[in-house]
């Protein structure tokens, strides 16, 4: 790249209603992904585990069965041929199965269709109507970031989201552009607890910290799942968002209605500034042992 020149990419993030039906689904996803690439989107994020319901609400050994094999995933496969035939990146979130594990997984298809591997989440809430300790293990990928055709980027998962270490894990090794595919909606337990703009505020300060865009894609609609104690339901906010480097806003979805939001960064122009902030030439790597520890007791063990 010349001096004086810019490196435009432009990043999606989708937001829509799930069925519990897989095929239509993901035809939705190809729907808003073919809109989003008619809008000039590099890089386009559909959200968490988009097959189905968000099934984690229910602690049930049938859920099992959604599970599928990284190796010929067709939802995967039939991503590559639309990252190809577009020319567009796409992360895939699906239901891993390996072997005896379980885990929420990404692909990352860059936009010849190649799969450039997958990230794990590794971080996996419990708690009324986020149940997913039950199907998922720890991922064992560690934070990655994968070199797409438009820009190195860094992808985690939903809970990952409000953890600071990982956006700072990925930016350390040269994301770009930060993606978080997320399942966020009301709390079965609490009627009166809204988390939405607490969510977005958390991962605003992400981008600013690191100086590099967010993009969230989150799911709407009302999803009722049969649980061992009788009917869960929980009201996904949608709120899906685009922030800029210094954590603001440039495109949100509201919480009710299908959404397909498109944003240009010059990545370039963004790196001058990262660079020039000093955040990064000021970090002191020799200080932070204390965050390899639970209870920030003997942080030099």
């Amino acid at each position: 790249m010349e001096k004086g020149k810019s490196r435009e990419v432009t990043v999606s993030a989708l937001q829509f209603a799930c069925t519990d039906d897989v095929s239509t689904n993901v035809a939705t996803a190809e729907r808003l992904v073919r809109a989003a690439h008619s809008k000039g989107a590099n890089i386009i994020l559909i959200q968490e585990l988009f097959e189905g319901y968000y099934f984690c609400q229910a602690q049930s050994e049938e859920h099992f069965q959604r599970s599928k094999p990284y190796k010929d995933h067709p939802t995967i496969m039939r991503m590559q041929k639309l990252a190809k035939e577009l020319g567009v990146v796409i992360p895939v979130s699906f239901f891993e199965e390996a072997n005896n594990a379980h885990y929420n997984t990404i692909a990352i298809i860059d936009a010849d269709g190649t799969d450039l591997g997958i990230y794990r989440k590794s971080h996996i809430p419990d708690g009324p109507g986020y149940q997913e300790k039950f199907y998922f293990n720890p991922g064992d990928t560690g934070f990655k970031v994968f070199q797409t055709k438009f820009a190195k980027i860094g992808v985690a998962i939903c809970w990952d989201q409000w953890f600071p270490e990982a956006a700072r894990a990925m930016a350390l090794q040269g994301a770009e552009i930060l993606f978080y595919p997320t399942a966020i909606g009301s709390e079965p337990q609490d009627d009166g607890l809204d988390s939405r703009d607490h969510w977005k505020r958390v991962m605003q300060g992400h981008a600013g910290a690191n100086l590099v865009p967010l993009v969230a894609s989150n799911r709407i609609g009302k999803e009722l799942i049969q649980t061992e104690h009788g009917k869960s339901e929980i009201t996904f906010y949608g709120n899906s968002f685009i922030a800029g480097p210094t954590g603001e806003i440039v495109e949100a979805a509201d919480d009710k209605d299908e959404a397909v939001l498109v944003a240009k960064f010059d990545l370039d122009k963004i790196k001058t500034k990262r660079h020039s902030w000093g955040v990064f030439r000021d970090r002191r790597p020799d200080l932070y042992k204390v965050l390899l520890t639970l209870d920030g007791s003997n942080p030099s063990l």
